[in-house]
């Protein structure tokens, strides 16, 4: 949505266009966010095309109704805060490991691949009991083919992205098959505690009528929190490390509050609890202001069911609607000067901002229950990178492309450098 600010200037907060074919308005600004999310008659969840084929029918995105209550309740029980912080350590094993496997050895690495294993793996482990190996490793190869459909061109036919992301999209839903149908034998022998996974949790679930889910909702649940987990927390950690090889001050303040954590949990070996999480306060709100210029949810899309005014403006049924995240994030009379990056707006002690304008991770009713897991996952990466490695960009002036997500048109390349010692040196400096 790179021109999205553009026809903000040009046409106003509300605007209409067409996207994947179909006739769209657009909704930016307070307002806007508030009358999307406000889970309202009239507006549906149901997504275009490609990413309703992708992700399938009845994924975190399409639902809504009781069926959405069911399972976004089941997402938000295993994501409970009191969950959280108990697997911290488990997460800060994993990442330990996958920066050890990815980077000993190494001495350049690609960071936008390099993050999307990390977080595909912790995702598999923490969310599906997926451990390392063949059958991990496939899956997210065959996932990286599938992503890449939910914003192609929808013809399926051969030789077309779409096309071979559907076909991507059965080879991985035969893996996730079986792996359900084990989880499933598991716990009819009892061997397993039902909290350990979120397979675990779907399968447990019953409706109204005490029936179960089929497995085509726990198949397109699964490809949908893989889809949500992976790009917002890959997003954050790439554009995180672009900012730190650039910005030397800002590099140099995370670095000692990093330090700072090592300090104070005495070198306990790279154990990190959720007490020291709460200390990285700093490098939260780098984060923060990250996802205002960047944010890891850009906009989404809801389908008018009946025809509705907004605003003076009558959107016709059939007509699907986005929000757009920048809409708010940029807008002076919200953000001061917004086109200075200022970590110190997010300071707890300071004005908090009027609901529905920072929405990194949506709001209201549909706001992502996996937001505090980014945090944890995110700070967790960059605790060990940052006080384990330096790192200089191969390419200084790489710039951002929005494809649609933002991420680093080259995949960020850097040579890293192991730490020794305690000289503390911005990336961009070595």
């Amino acid at each position: 949505m790179n021109g999205c600010g553009k026809r903000i200037d040009k046409f106003g907060p509300i605007f209409k266009t067409s996207i994947f074919g179909t006739k769209t308005v657009v909704l930016t600004g307070q307002a806007g966010n508030r009358f999307l999310f406000s889970g309202r008659d009239g507006i549906s969840y149901k997504q275009p095309k490609t990413i309703a084929s992708i992700l399938g029918k009845y994924s975190l995105f399409e639902i809504s109704g009781s069926r959405h209550k069911l399972i976004r309740g089941a997402i938000v029980g295993f994501l409970k805060p009191e969950r959280i912080q108990i697997i911290v350590g488990e997460i800060n094993s994993l990442v330990q490991q996958q920066l050890s496997k990815e980077l000993d050895g190494e001495d350049s690495v690609k960071i936008v691949p390099f993050m999307k294993r990390i977080a595909f793996n912790v995702t598999c482990n923490i969310f599906f009991g997926i451990p390392d190996g063949k059958e991990k490793d496939t899956l997210f190869e065959e996932f990286s083919v599938a992503v890449k459909g939910c914003w192609a061109v929808p013809l399926d036919i051969p030789g077309t992205v779409f096309h071979r992301a559907m076909q991507a999209r059965a080879r991985l839903c035969k893996i996730l098959s079986k792996i359900i149908d084990e989880r499933k034998r598991q716990m009819e022998e009892g061997t397993v505690d039902v909290n350990e996974n979120i397979i675990y949790s779907f399968l447990s679930l019953r409706d109204e009528n005490d029936e179960p889910l089929i497995e085509e909702e726990i198949l397109d649940m699964v490809l949908s929190l893989i889809m949500a987990s992976h790009d917002s927390t890959t997003i954050l950690l790439c554009l995180l490390v672009r900012l730190l090889s650039r910005d030397a001050e800002i590099y140099n303040k995370v670095l000692e509050e990093q330090r700072e954590v090592i300090k104070v949990k005495g070198g306990r070996d790279g154990k990190i609890t959720w007490n020291e999480i709460q200390m990285m306060k700093y490098s939260w709100r780098v984060a923060q202001e990250v996802m205002r210029f960047y944010p890891p949810i850009f906009g989404n899309f809801r389908q008018i069911t009946k025809d509705i005014e907004f605003d003076g403006f009558d959107i016709p049924k059939g007509w699907q609607v986005l929000w757009v995240a920048s809409g708010t994030h940029m807008d002076k009379s919200i953000f001061e000067d917004p086109e200075k990056f200022d970590p110190s707006r997010f300071d707890t002690s300071s004005k908090t901002f009027p609901p529905y304008t920072y929405v990194p991770f949506g709001a209201g009713l549909r706001i992502c229950p996996g937001a505090d897991f980014v945090r944890i996952e995110s700070m967790l990466v960059i605790h060990h990178f940052i006080t384990k490695y330096r790192w200089k960009e191969i390419i200084p002036d790489e710039p951002i492309i929005h494809d649609p997500m933002p991420y680093p048109a080259m995949g960020l390349p850097v040579k890293f450098y192991p730490r020794s010692g305690d000289l503390a040196i911005a990336g961009n400096d070595i």
